[in-house]
């Protein structure tokens, strides 16, 4: 499922879990935990467009 959301520039980012490069889950609240991160959305990157 995914919930349409507007966020701006500066916005906290909600949490959220994917699998990471072994397979693992990571959640971005885990990874806040222990450092600052950065995301970055890249529109069509990798899709082949």
């Amino acid at each position: 499922m995914v919930a349409e959301q507007s966020l701006q520039a500066g916005d906290r980012a909600p949490d959220f879990t994917l699998k990471s490069g072994s397979g693992t889950d990571i959640s971005l609240g885990h990874v806040l935990k222990e450092e600052t991160a950065v995301l970055v959305f890249y529109i069509f990157d990798f899709s082949g467009t």
